[in-house]
């Protein structure tokens, strides 16, 4: 086990910005690719939303793991936290969602927030525990 990294170093600039540039690519292809299943596959959107999400959650794996933390190979152990990681995240935005739309918020605005309150969770998790002892880059 390599030993735990200063946080200036595990929070690189270089690595934020392809962590958030990773971020916004595969939102937009998991969006085309539920887009696609239920338009023109028929399929329920359900079933549709679980594929699309699951298909971009691993896609997006592994492009953090070797492009963002220069992992030479993903683990099943890294991937088994990034779904945990994900699933916490999930949560988080659907409570802080329901609950700013509970508020008062349009639901529209308490999303975008729920989702940036996500994205942070979402942030921590990847940096701090998922890749705390990759190599800095």
């Amino acid at each position: 086990m390599r030993p735990v990294q200063p946080v200036k170093s595990m929070f690189s600039a270089g690595r934020l910005v392809r962590w958030f540039a990773v971020g916004c690519v595969f939102t937009v292809l998991t969006l085309s690719v539920l887009y696609l299943l239920v338009e023109f596959g028929r399929f329920h959107t359900g079933v549709a939303t679980l594929v699309a999400g699951e298909m971009g959650l691993l896609a997006r794996f592994v492009v953090n793991d070797m492009w963002v933390f220069r992992e030479a190979t993903p683990t099943l152990r890294r991937l088994g936290h990034f779904h945990v990681a994900t699933a916490g995240s999930f949560a988080v935005w659907w409570l802080a969602g329901n609950a700013l739309t509970r508020m008062g918020a349009h639901y529209m605005l308490a999303a975008v927030a729920a989702t940036s309150i996500s994205a942070g969770c979402n942030l921590v998790t990847n940096f701090a525990w998922i890749w705390r002892n990759t190599k800095s880059y």
